[in-house]
């Protein structure tokens, strides 16, 4: 496994494993478990994704050492403040039967998140995280909450893809000493990327799959993922990219596909952050 070093040397592997959208308690289980297996050692979940028990099952009977694992998972809106998000991170490590937090994040960029950084930056100094960051956050956002607080986001989880490159973003990341981590690697399989003539011809160039093509073009450009499937195969895949390498000439043909926009999500947008804020995981 490669990793990433964040800015307060914490090591974090290039490539997790992702379990948003795997509700089913038991499925979920299964897929971590196999994940493990496979030799994935990021898992991440988040409070919204109502599955961090199950996550903390396959964790516990996984039989790794903890300290080989790295495990994220997230904070939601409406757990967001100070005090709500000190109740929260209970919660979720109850959940999880972790001493311990590897990387906590606030998931939007919406509530009352300084409150909640102020939480996250105490149980970070007294040990209960190893790292803590947001997800989500729009470059304005980012350098407005780097600029108010001591401690800076070291990891910033955003949608990151050949069609949405968010190079920008990137940018601002790196002069505030900020890793982005990709959630949808894969474009969550949008506008048929995955039969994208230019990535066809890469793949088979390389004797490769064009996902396996994707993760390895953000992971030469340094930018960890967390890409999600429920099939063994393409778990096993997904880790199968340090033995090829992408030409220059093949990076820039993949460059050239950024659309420059989310088709997934858009969290400028009024209905996006009405719709998030209505999203209630507890009473």
């Amino acid at each position: 496994m490669e990793y990433v070093t964040l800015s307060n040397g914490v090591k974090m592997p290039m490539i997790g494993y992702g379990t948003f959208q795997i509700t089913d308690a038991a499925l979920c289980e299964e897929c971590v478990g196999h994940a493990l297996e496979s030799g994935y050692r990021l898992i991440d979940t988040a409070a919204a994704y109502m599955n961090e028990g199950a996550v903390g099952s396959a964790v516990k009977h996984s039989g790794i050492a903890r300290q080989e694992l790295f495990i994220t998972t997230k904070l939601w809106i409406q757990d967001a403040g100070y005090d709500a998000a000190m109740r929260a991170f209970d919660t979720s490590m109850k959940k999880l039967g972790l001493d311990y937090l590897d990387l906590y994040l606030i998931h939007q960029p919406f509530g009352d998140y300084y409150g909640a950084w102020r939480a996250m930056e105490r149980l970070y100094e007294e040990g209960a995280v190893r790292a803590i960051g947001v997800s989500n956050f729009s470059p304005e956002r980012l350098v407005d909450l780097c600029m108010n607080h001591p401690i800076h986001p070291m990891v910033n989880q955003i949608e990151i893809h050949p069609f949405y490159q968010q190079q920008e973003a990137r940018q601002v990341m790196e002069a505030y000493g900020v890793v982005p981590q990709a959630w949808g690697p894969l474009s969550e399989g949008q506008k048929d990327i995955f039969h994208n003539k230019i990535l066809l011809q890469i793949a088979g160039d390389h004797g490769k799959t064009t996902a396996q093509v994707m993760l390895r073009w953000h992971f030469q450009q340094g930018v960890p993922t967390i890409p999600k499937t429920v099939h063994l195969k393409r778990m096993r895949e997904n880790l199968d990219i340090c033995d090829f390498a992408l030409t220059p000439k093949e990076m820039e043909a993949i460059a050239a596909m950024d659309i420059g926009h989310s088709e997934i999500i858009d969290h400028r947008r009024f209905c996006t952050a009405r719709q998030l804020n209505s999203v209630r995981i507890h009473g």
